[in-house]
């Protein structure tokens, strides 16, 4: 589909000059892009490129010389990566889904479907389950009974919403996510080993065998508006009470959230975040990949985790993280220039042994 210069700086609410009928098909790098694509060049760094690609229009940075680049149209971008999300949003078709419901798919008579759906085969949508209108609902997702959706919902293929699930408008769904499986939840008849050492942190009187007892999830879980699922997240369903997504927040693929846990609006956690059972994560959170919370403890708003940290105890509002454990961010930084002296400084310790055993002394 192609758009007019004019019509997409509107879309992203910039400035524009130049020709501004000119029409595009699609968005580039600059070095790669063809005379109907737009570059991408928000930054100073990307000017090289474009007079190696072929483009006759670009995105570039406020005050770029656009007409010495040998373009004939420019849209300004005061801030590069919000003008690529306004025009990935424009120039994005969608996934291909026909209107209506396939004859393929599986809708039990209980379920209510919204105005305007579009749901593609072999899709199973479980008894007394609620969509509201606009839904796109791709191949082979399945919906168990109960679930609620709200509007506009985008869930991709394979993707597995198990029962009394609720979810809110504006849902996307990428594939092969899982939400609402049962809680990874089990006791010993006698306390386990697991219980000793937790409380004696290391030590065991003795080791005896043990059998796992399954405790049911009878919980389901929440999801509020504008959330966004990654590829294969898996979302546990509460034991008693519902697991909890809050608004605005989005998880990257892999991410697992354990049963019970409770996570606040506008978070953002990224690929194999794993947060154990009954945490709670307050708003703004983020959670860089291989994040880990351990259970029961609390998370406060506007944290930031580094890559890889590995949270154990409480963490206040707006503290900086890194690490395993994690400690503030400074001090991580800290102990790793003094690891790194560590070497050098049993060299030294090394030498002085070696002198005072040279002197005879003990």
């Amino acid at each position: 589909m192609a758009h007019r210069i004019g019509d997409i700086a509107r879309a992203l609410g910039a400035e524009a000059e130049g020709d501004l009928d000119l029409e595009v098909t699609g968005a580039s790098e600059p070095q790669a892009a063809g005379p109907d694509q737009l570059a991408l060049a928000m930054d100073p760094r990307y000017a090289d490129g474009i007079g190696k690609g072929r483009a006759r229009a670009a995105i570039v940075w406020p005050g770029a010389d656009w007409r010495g680049m040998g373009l004939k149209a420019a849209i300004f971008a005061p801030r590069g990566r919000l003008a690529m999300a306004g025009l990935t949003r424009l120039m994005d078709p969608g996934p291909a889904i026909a209107a209506g419901v396939h004859p393929m798919a599986l809708v039990d008579p209980t379920a209510q479907i919204g105005a305007g759906a579009a749901v593609g085969p072999f899709v199973v949508i479980g008894a007394g389950v609620r969509i509201g209108p606009g839904a796109r609902i791709a191949s082979h997702v399945t919906i168990a009974e109960g679930a609620r959706i709200g509007a506009e919902p985008l869930i991709l293929q394979g993707a597995r919403i198990g029962a009394r699930v609720t979810i809110g408008d504006r849902f996307i769904c990428q594939p092969g996510a899982v939400i609402g499986a049962d809680g990874f939840s089990f006791v010993t008849p006698e306390k386990s080993g697991v219980e000793e050492i937790r409380e004696t942190l290391g030590s065991r009187a003795e080791i005896k065998d043990q059998t796992w007892t399954r405790i049911h999830s009878l919980g389901a879980v929440t999801i509020g508006h504008d959330v966004e699922i990654g590829a294969n997240v898996c979302i546990d369903r509460g034991t008693i009470r519902d697991t909890q997504i809050g608004s605005g927040t989005k998880l990257d693929n892999l991410v697992h959230i354990g049963h019970n846990v409770q996570i606040g609006q506008d978070c953002l956690l990224c690929g194999q975040v794993g947060i154990a059972g009954s945490a709670r994560i307050g708003d703004r959170v983020v959670l860089a990949g291989q994040c880990g919370v351990n259970d029961n403890i609390f998370v406060g708003n506007d944290v930031i985790a580094g890559g890889a940290t590995k949270i154990f105890t409480n963490a206040p509002a707006g503290r900086v993280l890194l690490g395993y454990p994690a400690v503030k961010m400074e001090t991580h930084v800290e102990i790793q220039k003094a690891l790194r002296r560590l070497p050098r400084l049993a060299s030294r310790v090394a030498g002085l042994e070696k002198g005072r055993s040279g002197t005879g002394e003990d």
